[in-house]
């Protein structure tokens, strides 16, 4: 009896123990994963666009503040990706013509913008922008050709970038919403368009972010 009672309470502790581990570890029960953590995480601290300068396909150079006042719809790709990128960027594509027109690049501007800043300059950039619909103003593919700025624009938003060996990068992919004062205020599931086409054309027509 004494020894089932102590396997017994042992069993009681090992389980709370694990319970306790597990609460922290998923933040709460909250989430089960490290990336939704990290969402859950941005969507608490809401950071800042950090104030960068940014070289698009032209090799038109500008700070990020010049798109404050509207809301920016970003991605983080690399032209030479042959798994997630172009899929990322399709699916931009299919969010931005569930835009109404009437918004675009008044209210809304969207910007891809590629971390491999050695190889995608803008004559790269130039090129694979034509696979998708990329105006150069309502869309740009950009670059960060300084590479602290770049550094922490992907550490403000979490966006994990690992180089290997073969000239790829892993990665994390999402669409990032930052409003009209510069805030980033929605990561979105980019393999669900039409849920994040909605969730921007809400805060578009009730004119969030204005006031």
């Amino acid at each position: 009896m004494v020894n089932n009672r102590h396997q017994g309470v042992a069993l009681l502790l090992v389980l709370l123990f694990g319970g306790i581990l597990f609460y922290l570890g998923t933040d709460g029960f909250r989430v089960f994963t490290a990336e939704e953590a990290r969402v859950n995480q941005l969507m608490e601290e809401k950071p800042q666009l950090p104030e960068i300068t940014l070289e698009d396909s032209e090799g038109q150079s500008y700070l990020s503040s010049k798109f404050k006042g509207k809301y920016v719809l970003m991605t983080f790709f690399y032209t030479a990706c042959s798994t997630v990128c172009p899929q990322l960027e399709r699916n931009m594509e299919r969010v931005y013509d569930r835009i109404p027109k009437t918004y675009l690049g008044e209210d809304i501007v969207f910007l891809s913008v590629s971390f491999d800043t050695s190889r995608d300059d803008p004559a790269t950039l130039h090129s694979y922008q034509k696979y998708f619909k990329v105006d150069g103003d309502t869309w740009r593919m950009v670059r960060v050709p300084d590479s602290v700025e770049l550094e922490s624009l992907l550490d403000v938003f979490g966006v994990i970038v690992i180089p290997d060996n073969n000239g790829n990068f892993a990665h994390n992919s999402a669409f990032y919403l930052v409003n009209r004062k510069g805030a980033l205020t929605e990561v979105m599931d980019y393999t669900k368009v039409e849920e994040a086409a909605d969730t921007i054309v809400a805060l578009l027509e009730q004119g969030g972010g204005k006031k």
